[in-house]
C-alpha cells in the first residue's frame, strides 16, 4: 500500500539547494525576517539558541538538526544576551563563503551548516501545511551526514549535481519527518500517520485516489463507526476526510496538468471525478481557475 509520507514528498519536489558554513562567538544575535522557503541547519559543535516566531525557543546542541518547512521569522544567537542584527534572507543567501556572527577573531565557539531549498510542486503551500511548523531532532547521526552531503554536492559543478541535490534533499526531508514524534505532532501528515486507524484510512485514499470513497468505507478500512472515525480524522490530521481527499486529488490533478501535459478528461479519471466538467466545476472552485487556463498557465 502506498506511503503518504513519501508520495507528499514526492510531489513537493525540492530543488535548487544552497547551503553554507555559519559561526558564531562571543557576544552575538541576528534576526532574520521570514523567508516562506523552507531551510534546515545542523549543528556541528558547540551550540546556540533559536527563537522561531509563534514557537518556544530551542537551547541547539552538536549533533542536533533543524528544519523549517516555510522558515517563518526567526533569532539565533549565542550564550550571551545580544541585541539582534537583522538581516534580509534574500541577500545573506547571496553571500559567499562561511558566515561569521559575533567576534570575528578567534575560534568559534558554534559552527552550523545550513541551507534552503525550494519546493518546485504548484501545490507547495497546501503541502507544506501538513507538515510540522518546526521540525528538531537531536543527536541523528544519518541527517549530520545527510546535510555533509547535501554541502558537499551543493558546492561543486559535478555532472549531474542538480538530480543528486534534489534525490539528497527527499531523503533528508523523509528522515527529519520520520525521526519526528508523530504523537506529539500538531494536526496534519505526521500525526495522522501516527494513529494506526487514521493511517490507515489514509493509505487508502493515496492508494487509490480515482475512488469514489464515502466517510463510512473510510472508517470501515479503519474499523471504527463513522462518527469516530470523521471526529479522529479530523482531530488528527486537522481536515475532515473528504476535505484532506479533494485536496489531495486537486494536488495530484495540479501536478498532472503541469507536468504530464494530459488531457482534462483524462486528469478527471485519475483523480476520481466521473467527467471532465464535474471535474472542472471543482478544480475551479478549489484552485479559482479552470484546469485547462491552469495548464496552459504552466
Amino acid at each position: 500500500m502506498p506511503d503518504p509520507l513519501a508520495e507528499v514528498i514526492a510531489l513537493l519536489r525540492p530543488r535548487t539547494v544552497f547551503s553554507k558554513g555559519i559561526s558564531g562567538a562571543g557576544r552575538w544575535a541576528v534576526r532574520y525576517s521570514a523567508f516562506g522557503q523552507p531551510s534546515f541547519c545542523v549543528v556541528l559543535e558547540g551550540g546556540c539558541r533559536l527563537a522561531v516566531d509563534g514557537y518556544e525557543p530551542i537551547a541547539l546542541a552538536a549533533g542536533d538538526f533543524v528544519l523549517l518547512p516555510a522558515t517563518p521569522g526567526f533569532t539565533m544567537s549565542g550564550a550571551e544576551p545580544a541585541t539582534p542584527v537583522h538581516i534580509d534572507p534574500q541577500v545573506a543567501a547571496a553571500a559567499r563563503g562561511e558566515v561569521r556572527h559575533g567576534t570575528r577573531s578567534g575560534p568559534p565557539e558554534v559552527r552550523l551548516l545550513g541551507g534552503y531549498f525550494i519546493f518546485d510542486s504548484p501545490d507547495a503551500a497546501l503541502l507544506v501545511s501538513l507538515l510540522p511548523g518546526v521540525m528538531h531532532v537531536r543527536g541523528l547521526e544519518r541527517l549530520v551526514v545527510l546535510v555533509r552531503l547535501v554541502d558537499t554536492e551543493a558546492s561543486q559543478q559535478r555532472a549531474g549535481r542538480d538530480l543528486v541535490l534534489a534525490r539528497l534533499v527527499e531523503v533528508l526531508l523523509i528522515e527529519a519527518l520520520r525521526s519526528t514524534p508523530g504523537e506529539d505532532a500538531p494536526p496534519g501528515l505526521l500525526r495522522g500517520l501516527a494513529d494506526a486507524r487514521v493511517a490507515r484510512a489514509m493509505r487508502h485514499m493515496h492508494g487509490d485516489p480515482a475512488r469514489a470513497w464515502t466517510v463510512e468505507q473510510l472508517a470501515t478500512k479503519s474499523a471504527l463507526s463513522r462518527s469516530a472515525f470523521y471526529e479522529r480524522f479530523t482531530r488528527t490530521v486537522g481536515l475532515a476526510p473528504m476535505a484532506y481527499l479533494q485536496a489531495w486529488r486537486m494536488a495530484l490533478a495540479k501536478d498532472l496538468l503541469k507536468r504530464e501535459a494530459l488531457g482534462i478528461a483524462e486528469v478527471a479519471e485519475r483523480v476520481g471525478y466521473g467527467s471532465a466538467s464535474t471535474f472542472s466545476t471543482a478544480f475551479s472552485r478549489h484552485v479559482g481557475a479552470p484546469p485547462g487556463r491552469y495548464a496552459r498557465a504552466g
